[in-house]
């Protein structure tokens, strides 16, 4: 017992040892979490407080649940196969499988993963005779799994209009399609067993009775319906100890309810809270500015990191000219801590959007430095980006059948495999290219195939004269490809994608200079494969890892870089105009990024950056004058800054009014907006404010009534 117990610190001990009592365990980031839940779990067998089946586990990866399954397995001398350990669907699949004929499911029913269930929604609309335009399937998709996660069936969920009635009728349809063919979604694995936990009494007795403690990870990530469940489960006198951290809690657009934590609270009054606050990640200084950051958002359940580490380094900031000064800067930095010995694999280059990796990228493979992109593809191996590169290829060679390919029928233009099969037989025959032989295609096929020649031909008439980066631009529009990732419920991160394509073009020209006629465009599609066929790591390989922010939630490295701080970018103006929830969900993924660091963490943004090929001025981060001025170093800047806010020890503009450049404010009419430049003082005072969706306004101080967020 004294080793399961040993190097507890007294919080997590207190944790571990709690009698049979509900607890909400406040885990900061690097405090030990997982050491905590799985010791309760050894605990709680060793000292005969429960028998392995007793216990149920659930969290959020699979990779999770195997490491904390083979930690409680190096702590106890148990089986721990049979025990509940596991993911939400996982354990539901195991449940559903066990009861298959109270489900009305066959036993063995499939799982239909996202792309599967894309694909039934693709199905569902064309048997239907359902414009995919109108209706597009990624959202209908979004709209089911929404409802089912709030655990609202099509018969149950409310329809406003004529438009929601019809995607209401499309659930109904969905559900009795997946009913008759005996398969079921992620969401779905979920919400039928709650049902069936609800209905079935004497079921849901028999696993309330069997589950006397339940344990939870990452319980700031759950949606309603995974709270009800565990509810439901704990409801015959279960003990839940739940972990998480409401500072941490980054997944709202995917229904993760941060309230959940403070409803646990409520619902089961008087349960023991515990807060896990010493850290054994990062340096002092590192701790410092994320704790100023957070304490910035309202309603926390309220934690402050420590540790005795030291302070540690100071946080090193440096504002750039432009976003490749800025990647010049980051990659500079990184082969000189190479050179001090650091290895690669422990230097991070985090970013708030995917986007931002294309200059990273370019910069590392111009400087020969081996690097992943995590969790994700490379820029120019993006779907989107090659997409419209496939466009640019049959531009310059029509005879590209690989590229013909590609794009011939995205977006959808009603052109069928039988049709493809039947081109390609013909073109064959003919010793030709499918996009010379498409004249022998006749009928409805023919016609759709002639139609799509007939846009290549128009848009090569339309761009023959264009600069590059005006043609990239034209090609992206008028294909259709922009509309369909607007129409889809995520296509937001397609569409910073589609623009970031556009800056590469006009850097390209503005790296190349002077290209021979009709060279621009083969040179800069010979640019883009190079890019995308080399360079990045092998597996095994040293190599600095590139990431987004939410990608990296959970990882460690020992030096990070936090690029790309700027308002409108980070926080993202997406979340900045969905109000102060949307600030505060941002200002918890800037401390994820923060507390990513161990030993080193770098600060960076530009004054100015590439927008749909276009120069943009920025403001730097409002989350960056949060960090308190004697935590952070300045590093060298060879020039004034435009906009002068960054609270890095550059010299800020007096504040007026008590507000400054670069902050974030609320004004009751124009919603949220940045404070871009001030003129006057006292009752003469304005500030030019720029509201999200409202543009540029010069208010009077007096009677403004702007409010910092």
């Amino acid at each position: 017992m004294s080793d399961l117990l040993a190097n507890l610190n007294s919080p997590q001990l207190q944790a571990v040892t709690l009698p049979p009592v509900h607890a909400l365990i406040l885990a900061g980031a690097g405090s030990g979490k997982t050491r905590v839940l799985t010791t309760r779990i050894a605990w709680l067998i060793s000292t005969s407080q429960v028998g392995p089946h007793g216990v149920l586990a659930v969290t959020f990866t699979n990779k999770a649940s195997k490491e904390m399954t083979a930690r409680l397995s190096a702590l106890l001398p148990i089986n721990t196969r049979g025990m509940w350990i596991g993911t939400f669907h996982g354990l539901c699949n195991r449940l559903l499988r066990a009861h298959y004929r109270e489900v009305g499911l066959p036993q063995t029913f499939q799982i239909l993963d996202s792309g599967d269930q894309l694909s039934m929604i693709k199905r569902l609309l064309k048997n239907l005779n359902i414009d995919d335009e109108k209706f597009p399937p990624r959202e209908l998709c979004h709209f089911i799994n929404a409802n089912k996660e709030q655990g609202i069936r099509a018969a149950q969920a409310e329809a406003y209009d004529n438009y929601t009635q019809k995607r209401v009728e499309l659930y109904a349809e969905y559900e009795t399609q997946c009913n008759r063919e005996g398969v079921v979604d992620f969401a779905e694995l979920l919400l039928r067993c709650y049902e069936l936990l609800q209905r079935n009494e004497p079921l849901r007795q028999h696993y309330q009775e069997r589950f006397r403690y339940i344990l939870v990870d990452e319980f700031q990530d759950t949606n309603r319906l995974q709270y009800s469940w565990l509810k439901l489960l704990a409801g015959g006198g279960a003990k839940v100890f739940a972990v998480g951290d409401d500072d941490q809690s980054i997944y709202g657009f995917r229904g993760a309810e941060v309230g959940n934590m403070r409803d646990f609270e409520r619902d089961y009054a008087g349960a023991n809270v515990i807060r896990l606050e010493q850290n054994y990640r990062s340096h002092g200084n590192i701790l410092a500015a994320a704790n100023a950051l957070i304490k910035n958002n309202r309603e926390r359940l309220g934690k402050n990191l420590w540790t005795d580490a030291g302070a540690g380094e100071p946080i090193r900031a440096f504002e750039a000219y432009s976003d490749i000064d800025e990647a010049r800067f980051v990659v500079d930095e990184i082969r000189e801590l190479v050179r001090e010995g650091v290895s690669p694999t422990q230097i991070a280059i985090l970013y708030r959007s995917n986007a931002q990796s294309r200059v990273l990228e370019h910069e590392l493979f111009a400087k020969s430095v081996p690097y992943k992109v995590y969790g994700g593809l490379r820029f120019f191996e993006r779907q989107e980006i090659k997409h419209a590169l496939a466009y640019l290829r049959l531009l310059g060679n029509p005879d590209d059948d690989t590229a013909f390919l590609r794009v011939v029928n995205f977006p959808t233009r009603g052109i069928g495999a039988r049709s493809l099969e039947n081109l390609q037989a013909s073109a064959h025959q003919m010793n030709s290219s499918l996009y010379n032989a498409a004249a022998s295609l006749t009928g409805k096929s023919g016609q759709a195939v002639g139609a799509f020649i007939r846009l290549i031909e128009s848009l090569r008439q339309e761009t023959e004269n264009l600069p590059l980066p005006e043609m990239v631009e034209h090609i992206v529009e008028k294909t259709g490809l922009a509309q369909h990732y607007r129409l889809e419920k995520e296509g937001q991160e397609r569409l910073e994608n589609l623009d970031e394509l556009i800056n590469a073009a006009a850097t390209f020209v503005d790296a190349e200079g002077a290209i021979g006629e009709g060279g621009a465009l083969v040179s800069f599609l010979t640019h883009a494969s190079l890019e995308a066929g080399e360079h990045q790591a092998g597996e095994g390989d040293e190599a600095v890892q590139l990431m987004s922010v939410h990608a990296a939630k959970g990882l460690e490295f020992d030096v990070v870089f936090v690029s790309g701080l700027e308002q409108g970018l980070f926080p993202h103006e997406n979340s900045v105009n969905q109000g102060r929830d949307g600030i505060e969900e941002e200002r918890r993924l800037m401390y994820v990024a923060v507390t990513r660091a161990r030993q080193r963490l770098y600060l960076s943004c530009a004054q100015t950056r590439m927008l749909h090929g276009q120069t943009r001025y920025c403001v730097p981060s409002s989350f960056l004058d949060e960090i308190p001025l004697e935590l952070l170093l300045k590093l060298n800047k060879k020039a004034a800054p435009l906009v002068t806010s960054f609270a890095g020890g550059y010299s800020a503009e007096p504040a007026v009014g008590g507000l400054r450049i670069g902050q974030t404010v609320e004004h009751g009419k124009f919603g949220i907006g940045v404070i871009v430049s001030t003129e006057g003082r006292g009752a003469d005072a304005r500030v030019q404010v720029n509201f999200s969706g409202n543009g540029m306004k010069w208010l009077a101080l007096e009677y403004a009534k702007l409010t910092p967020v």
